[in-house]
């Protein structure tokens, strides 16, 4: 079961407070000027989850700063539909610069910039988004390790994301 391999607050400490899941519909989505991102749905463009079988996810809000919170979500599947699946959106995702995502009738700009990836796991992949809302911007970073048959993504505050990636992967995949 992938949620028990799911960080807790107590392997986070206590500036953190976990967020209740809501169920994520992105009907309503709509991606214009990125094509390749487009052929994947709104799901996806709007950092939903992966199309794989097994999933689990948890979000943390932390105290310590306002607005910041940390996501991380599991998934498994064989090695090679992981890498498949995770490369095609990192790629799509990465191959615009910039694009825009519609949210019912709201317009999110986004901006993406590929990052140089962790050395953790089998494989990792890594990039920094930027969304541009009414004038407010949140700037969102999201690290994806393969290790074997589990793919770990966290997502967040850049300086939360590699202060708990590691920590993240050794719960999701603990040595034999």
């Amino acid at each position: 079961m992938l949620a028990g391999r799911l960080l807790a607050e107590a392997d986070l400490g206590q500036d953190y407070t976990r967020k209740p899941e809501k169920a994520a519909r992105h009907d309503d989505v709509t991606v214009i000027g990125c094509p390749a991102l487009e052929q994947l749905g709104g799901d996806a463009a709007a950092g939903g989850s992966l199309d794989f079988p097994n999933k689990a996810k948890a979000t943390f809000l932390y105290s310590g700063d306002t607005g910041s919170e940390i996501s991380e979500a599991l998934y498994s599947d064989t090695a090679p539909k992981l890498t498949d699946g995770t490369k095609r959106i990192f790629n799509a995702m990465t191959g615009c610069a910039v694009y825009q995502v519609v949210v019912g009738s709201k317009p999110i700009k986004i901006t993406t910039q590929k990052l140089a990836a962790p050395a953790l796991g089998d494989q990792a992949w890594s990039q920094l988004l930027t969304f541009t809302a009414g004038g407010q911007d949140s700037i969102v970073k999201q690290t994806a390790v393969r290790t074997g048959a589990v793919l770990l993504i966290v997502s967040g505050s850049p300086a939360l994301v590699d202060s708990h990636v590691e920590k993240a992967l050794a719960k999701a995949h603990p040595a034999s």
